[in-house]
């Protein structure tokens, strides 16, 4: 299992999340979701830059938290070894974080296990948000 963290332009290195943690917490999310062999790549951004992947592949405007960008070619419910990439903006992570009045970490895992589970070809619902919870509760523990 690897995970790949790449910083974007005009990220604070100090903005809460650290490339050395987003990569611990993503891999015991991949593990907590059952993909503990699979490869992704996490992409951490502030809001200008997930406002412009969001208008440009998701034709909305403004940021969001986290965009998923499967592996080309991947099939529907199957675990690639490479699942893709995750796009995660640490600015609205902080702002939510804050708002829900939820450790920073905690919140992290919420949206990096949403991001995967779309990866792994999850869809909205009871059994994604389950399998999220599950994600957050096992970070929990650690």
């Amino acid at each position: 299992m690897s995970v790949t963290v790449l910083t974007g332009p005009g990220l604070d290195p100090a903005a809460g999340l650290s490339r050395r943690e987003a990569a611990a917490l993503a891999g015991r999310i991949l593990d907590a979701l059952g993909l503990p062999g699979a490869d992704a790549e996490l992409l951490l951004v502030d809001d200008r830059r997930m406002a412009g992947l969001h208008r440009r592949f998701m034709n909305r405007p403004g940021p969001t938290n986290v965009l998923s960008f499967p592996e080309a070619g991947a099939a529907p419910g199957a675990a690639p070894a490479a699942l893709g990439q995750v796009a995660l903006s640490v600015d609205t992570l902080l702002r939510e974080a804050d708002l829900y009045g939820q450790p920073v970490a905690e919140h992290a895992a919420r949206l990096l296990a949403h991001g995967f589970l779309h990866l792994a070809g999850h869809d909205h619902g009871p059994e994604m948000d389950a399998l999220t919870e599950r994600a957050v509760a096992a970070v929990r523990e650690d």
